[in-house]
């Protein structure tokens, strides 16, 4: 099919008369343009006013504060720290700093009631308000525990006696 190609359409008038218009043919009434226009116009805007958002957040910290945080595998920064987050779940969270025993540990962060169908839907199309949903979670750390010169050589004799 070439480009410079016409469809023809074959239209019947109230008296049964058949008159065949190209593509070409076809007119909209300039006042017809202008209220297309301008229900596109209305329409985009009001659905641009009516269209909800749900920001998430979780902040985590830790005592003391100033610890390298790890979430789910990416360092987000040093406590306190609040990151955006997409879906909820179980997250592991890894945290050390110095002078203190490094934490592994998964938590689990469970989403709000609006957040399930069909009730999402109105939350995060609908609803013209926005939404925060936010999350704290502190961690508190233990500090290092120093073993003395004996009890290192304790322990490793009782492996020693473990694997003999």
């Amino acid at each position: 099919m070439a480009i410079s190609e016409r469809q023809e359409t074959a239209v019947p008038d109230n008296y049964g008369n058949v008159t065949e218009y190209g593509l070409n043919d076809l007119r909209i009434p300039v006042m017809g343009k202008r209220n297309l226009f301008t229900l596109l116009a209305f329409s985009l805007s009001v659905s641009l006013l009516l269209t909800g958002c749900v920001e998430r957040k979780l902040t985590i910290n830790t005592e003391p504060q100033g610890a390298l945080v790890i979430l789910n595998d990416e360092e987000i920064g040093t406590s306190p720290v609040t990151v955006s987050f997409e879906w909820y779940g179980d997250y592991w969270v890894r945290i050390n700093k110095e002078g203190y025993e490094t934490l592994n540990t998964h938590h689990k962060l469970k989403g709000p009631w609006y957040d399930g169908f069909p009730f999402d839907f109105f939350a995060q199309i609908i609803s013209p308000d926005r939404i925060v949903d936010s999350y704290e979670w502190t961690f508190e750390l233990e500090p290092k525990k120093q073993i003395s010169r004996e009890e290192l050589i304790q322990n490793a004799e009782k492996l020693k006696e473990q694997l003999e």
